[in-house]
């Protein structure tokens, strides 16, 4: 790995927690407000949006200034909505802001990903972002749950707030320690290595709005009919929509039919993460990018146990299975995201055709978690519910696999990338 490649997944990973660690400071500065427990979900909402609105002006920022400094300028605004909600605006917005920020940090990560490996290295860079996105994930939300405990509420909880600060107490230690970790996120993305100027190609941008989505537009439809690009885009699409209500699936699951406490059912979603960390990292080791296509049968492996949760009724038999799940879903996605880059950069911009991927993933999130709370309101039991959505992972990923074959088959797609 390579000394640019370290830096970016140490910022990646601080950046990361800082990000968790908001989402569960968030959520206390609306319990402290007296809102009500039914907007905590709306924060997420908001977070996500903003990958879908800017996603034909992100992928144009990155490709037209060194990425690094891009990511720089992401983590001042997720820092700068850090301090809103310090400054006492509605965490709703405050969060919000952080999610523009992510939506511009991402495809200037993912971008450089692409111009600092190469591609021979890809995969396995791949998979160590994905273990430190993982772990990220897991320790900003179990620093966040720290940082708006009862040990740091019962100790400062009556402490004034500072001056000009409309929080006070605990949850101005919470914000301050965030903050701290977006500076130092900051710090790292400064210590990123430029890449060489003809690996990292730079584009102007479109004189106007009109141009932006005219050119946002293009590239959609050119990774999209691209064999390769549309396969990888396709999966992994479905994959992270997938993975976003699985992840409401099985708290669900685990609460209704193993009889656990919400706390308790989420020690198995961190599960799920352990073995998609284990299982990105087998990817990044063993499968090299022009097979990146072998591994499609295992999306329509885990899309077929996802039902199998149904037949489960002890957390000893729960954890090994969704180990296994994560397991598939990390030797699955890993190579797609990978081979998906490489076509993206070859068609289009690094930066641009990862803010493709971007708008569709987080589209289909919102799609698909729309769908699932309908279909909960409208009174669906959950059995119905976790095999329609294995089903529709294992039908869609085979689709992919016979659109591909088909192809292949009139000489239209390529062996390898």
């Amino acid at each position: 790995m390579t000394r640019g490649i370290g830096y970016l997944i140490a910022a990646q990973f601080v950046s990361g927690l800082a990000d968790n660690a908001l989402l569960i400071v968030a959520i206390a500065r609306l319990a402290e407000l007296g809102d009500q427990p039914w907007m905590a979900p709306l924060l997420k909402g908001v977070f996500t949006l903003a990958y879908v609105v800017l996603a034909p002006l992100v992928g144009a920022l990155a490709d037209r200034w060194p990425k690094a400094r891009v990511m720089l300028a992401a983590n001042a605004l997720k820092g700068a909505g850090c301090a809103l909600m310090l400054a006492g605006a509605d965490p709703l917005l405050a969060y919000g802001l952080a999610g523009v920020g992510a939506a511009v940090y991402s495809p200037a990560k993912y971008g450089l990903v692409v111009e600092l490996a190469p591609p021979q290295q890809l995969v396995n860079a791949n998979g160590w972002l994905e273990v430190t996105t993982v772990a990220a994930i897991i320790l900003g939300t179990a620093l966040g749950g720290v940082l708006v405990g009862p040990t740091l509420v019962q100790a400062l909880g009556t402490a004034p707030a500072g001056a000009g600060l409309a929080v006070g107490g605990a949850l101005v230690v919470a914000l301050g320690v965030v903050l701290v970790l977006y500076g130092l996120a900051g710090a790292l993305n400064l210590a990123i290595p430029r890449p060489a100027a003809s690996v990292a190609e730079r584009h102007a941008l479109p004189p106007g709005a009109l141009q932006f989505l005219q050119r946002f537009a293009h590239a959609q439809r050119t990774l999209w009919r691209d064999a390769l690009g549309g396969a990888s885009l396709g999966v992994t699409t479905l994959f992270w929509g997938a993975g976003a209500t699985l992840q409401f699936v099985v708290l669900a699951w685990a609460q209704q039919r193993l009889g656990l406490s919400l706390s308790q059912a989420a020690y198995l979603q961190g599960v799920v993460a352990v073995g998609i960390a284990l299982g990105a990292l087998a990817a990044g080791r063993w499968v090299a990018l022009g097979q990146a296509l072998r591994v499609l049968p295992l999306g329509v492996a885990m899309g077929l146990a996802v039902p199998l949760l149904t037949l489960v009724h002890s957390v000893a038999l729960a954890a090994p299975l969704l180990a296994a799940v994560g397991a598939l879903a990390g030797l699955f996605v890993v190579p797609m995201n990978a081979l998906l880059q490489h076509r993206g950069q070859r068609l289009l911009g690094s930066g641009e055709s990862i803010a493709v991927q971007n708008f569709n993933e987080n589209a289909a999130v919102l799609a698909m978690l729309g769908t699932y709370a309908g279909l909960q309101a409208a009174g669906w039991p959950l059995p119905w519910l976790v095999g329609l959505l294995g089903t529709a992972v294992a039908a869609g990923v085979a689709l992919v696999m016979w659109r591909l074959r088909q192809r292949a088959a009139r000489g239209l797609m390529w062996s390898a990338p």
